[in-house]
């Protein structure tokens, strides 16, 4: 009964509330809706472990939704049989998760021992970043079990979890199909949907806001100020 609630009901409960609480955040608080950037308190190692977070976290679900979500005969139609398809997404997940945990884990310590960044932080910035780092921690420890079912030639997970996200998104969802996979699998799919779920009530949302325009923006011209000296 719990595995069918977590993979048969929690993904919709997730997936509506993460609709529902962006567009009513965005309607009603708009003044909320921002990155609360700590950069001018702190700028040490700031660059470096933001550019790693966001590099490897976009890349990180952008590897997801393509490999889960394309037609499986897609891929073999392309030549990419099930085994090379797994060991892409071993590979990809070993650097951009890798990228992702370090950046995570720098935002961590910076958020939890700088003592500026601290006195600004809320309950729910640090609670997001953590929840973030857990997660991608548990995606680095699926790529052990998937390495080893690659190694004896078995894709039957990937393949499962693949089915079952479909359904998901297909409106038809059937937890049963994820029923015998490994349960750190299992963990890491529970703490992804709560990403969603708690997505509208933290900083996360300014991801909507990326500034697509501002790669064809028109040139700024800047003055500098010439100061007379006698």
């Amino acid at each position: 009964m719990i595995h069918d609630f977590i993979f048969g009901v929690y993904p919709y409960l997730a997936g509506t509330i993460f609709i529902l609480g962006n567009w009513i955040r965005y309607d009603r608080e708009q003044y909320t809706w921002k990155a609360d950037s700590s950069q001018l308190l702190s700028n040490k190692n700031m660059r470096m472990a933001s550019n790693l977070f966001h590099v490897g976290i976009l890349a990180v679900f952008a590897g997801h939704f393509v490999g889960l979500l394309t037609p499986h005969s897609w891929f073999q139609g392309v030549g990419i049989d099930d085994m090379t398809h797994q060991w892409i997404a071993i590979i990809a997940g070993l650097v951009f998760g890798g990228m992702c945990f370090i950046g995570a884990l720098m935002l961590v310590v910076r958020r939890l021992t700088n003592e500026r960044v601290k006195a600004v932080s809320r309950a729910r910035d640090n609670f997001i970043i953590i929840w973030l780092l857990l997660t991608v921690t548990l995606g680095l420890l699926t790529t052990i079990v998937s390495i080893s079912h690659a190694n004896h030639g078995d894709a039957s997970s990937m393949i499962a979890l693949s089915e079952w996200v479909k359904s998901v998104a297909t409106l038809s969802v059937n937890a049963s199909l994820i029923q015998d996979v490994s349960f750190i699998y299992k963990l890491h799919i529970f703490f992804g949907m709560t990403v969603f779920l708690v997505f509208p009530f933290t900083r996360l949302v300014h991801v909507w806001s990326v500034p697509i325009t501002y790669i064809g923006r028109s040139y700024q011209i800047v003055r500098r100020k010439r100061v007379r000296t006698n």
